[in-house]
């Protein structure tokens, strides 16, 4: 699932459950600057089926999209959504490169949830284990043979050359993570149906987990116990978020059981995280997705769990002119994934 050594001129691509989206950037070294970037709104029966002509109406809308943007290579860069990935971590013995890529293969099938021979994995060495020194510690990653091939099949179909295929975690956490950044950072992803949540360390996801939970949830809370239609739940959530004070605390308290219920998750993996990272502690929580532009969301968070909670900015590794920061930061909390597929090194 690694990228094809030598090719510089490709964009990111991400499919998202309602939008898809594309980032293309130009030049070389840390910092590479803004070409292109746009997304076109996809039905979500599209985006989430895996019936075959489904799929080619999706690339059709790809290809439509591709044509908007003015995209001029064929090479792209695809992030795999999280609901089809399985990602852990585990310790495996300190051994030689050779021994351990062998070590690695034998105990893969016992790792991850699908037949080996049904999958593609991809791992890489992370460091010491946390919990025991004379073993190493690895970032395993696998998705099925299925998913992967259909839709190869389905963007070579309309010209495209996939250079990689990559979780649509690890392209979050390369956008919004700072490169230099010495603590644990959650990066929290509010979609419209679930919630990715990433804890990265030392450049590196340690825990990556989907939850359930998204806007629709949040607002499906909303017209049911304000008793309205989607669309003026959709305005009163995006207006009032999680504010107290605003029409009574009525949006606040239509939607407190669905955040709370989403808040006990993210409780869970930091938990989890701390159990197995004794001597780290969660620096922050950056929040990006539909609930960065939520009222009160991030503070909600930082109340919460005590912890310095920011909004995350998908061009922060990126070179842009100045003219063009308000139109970018604008929407800034749709293109992590698409930001972080383009930012991708050889």
């Amino acid at each position: 699932m690694s990228i094809l050594s030598g090719v510089s001129d490709f964009f990111g691509l991400d499919i998202g459950t309602t939008n898809i989206r594309l980032v293309q950037l130009q030049g070389t070294g840390a910092t590479k600057t803004l070409s292109k970037y746009a997304f076109i709104p996809v039905d979500s029966k599209l985006s989430l089926s895996d019936a075959p002509a489904d799929q080619q109406k999706l690339v059709q809308v790809v290809r439509e999209l591709l044509a908007q943007a003015g995209i001029t290579t064929n090479n792209v860069a695809v992030g795999v959504p999280s609901s089809k990935v399985f990602t852990t971590v585990a310790d495996i013995d300190r051994l030689p490169p050779s021994e351990l890529a062998k070590t690695i293969r034998y105990q893969v099938d016992s790792l991850i949830p699908t037949p080996l021979d049904e999958s593609k994995v991809d791992w890489a060495v992370l460091g010491d284990s946390p919990t025991d020194k004379s073993k190493v510690e690895i970032l395993l990653s696998s998705v099925t043979n299925t998913f992967i091939e259909n839709r190869l099949d389905a963007l070579e179909s309309i010209g495209l050359n996939v250079i990689s295929f990559e979780p649509d975690t690890m392209a979050l956490a390369r956008a919004i993570v700072a490169s230099d950044a010495m603590t644990a950072q959650m990066v929290l992803d509010v979609g419209s149906k679930s919630t990715d949540l990433v804890i990265v360390l030392n450049g590196a996801p340690r825990l990556t987990r989907t939850i359930p939970t998204g806007m629709e949830a949040i607002i499906r809370g909303a017209m049911q116990n304000l008793n309205i239609d989607e669309k003026q739940a959709q305005q009163f959530v995006f207006k009032f978020g999680l504010s107290k004070d605003k029409l009574e605390g009525q949006v606040f308290q239509s939607i407190e059981a669905t955040v709370e219920s989403l808040m006990g998750e993210i409780d869970k993996s930091i938990k989890f995280f701390q159990a197995r990272y004794t001597s780290t502690k969660l620096d922050r929580v950056i929040v990006t997705g539909g609930a960065a532009t939520l009222p009160t969301f991030p503070l909600y968070i930082a109340n919460r769990f005590g912890i310095n909670v920011e909004i995350g900015n998908a061009w922060r590794n990126i070179s842009f002119p100045a003219e063009r920061q308000n139109e970018l930061l604008a929407v800034s909390s749709s293109f992590a994934v698409a930001a972080g597929l383009a930012e991708r090194s050889e």
